[in-house]
Parts: structure tokens; sequence; C-alpha cells
């Protein structure tokens, strides 16, 4: 049984598949769902998860 943050990225404003935590980046939806409509994760080096990064966050303003 798939949770209720996991149904609500099938909007059409979210990128199905893609779960995100980080409630500071603009894309965040609010809940736990990207909204930008290409992501680029990097570096092209990485050897682990850790090494990883989302290259397209942007902070949320805080206006």
């Amino acid at each position: 049984m798939k949770d209720k943050s996991e149904n609500s990225c099938l909007s059409q404003k979210t990128n199905q598949g893609i779960s995100c935590s980080v409630k500071d980046c603009a894309y965040h939806d609010g809940i736990n769902c990207c909204t930008a409509k290409v992501i680029n994760v990097g570096p092209q080096n990485a050897t682990s998860s850790v090494d990883t990064s989302c290259v397209t966050f942007r902070l949320k303003s805080q206006s």
C-alpha cells in the first residue's frame, strides 16, 4: 500500500517518481515531491550516494 505522500506526487505539477525532503528548495511542493520539470544530479565522478547532490536545487525565497 502506498502512503499518502507518495500518491500526492502523481499530480501534473510534480516530477513523478522523485521524492524530495529538502523543504528549503524552491521546487519542493511542501509534501515531499519535486516540481522541477527536469532534475540534474551530480557530480559525474560520484562513487556512492553520499557523493551526489541535486544540482537543480534552488533556495526558496524567504519572502
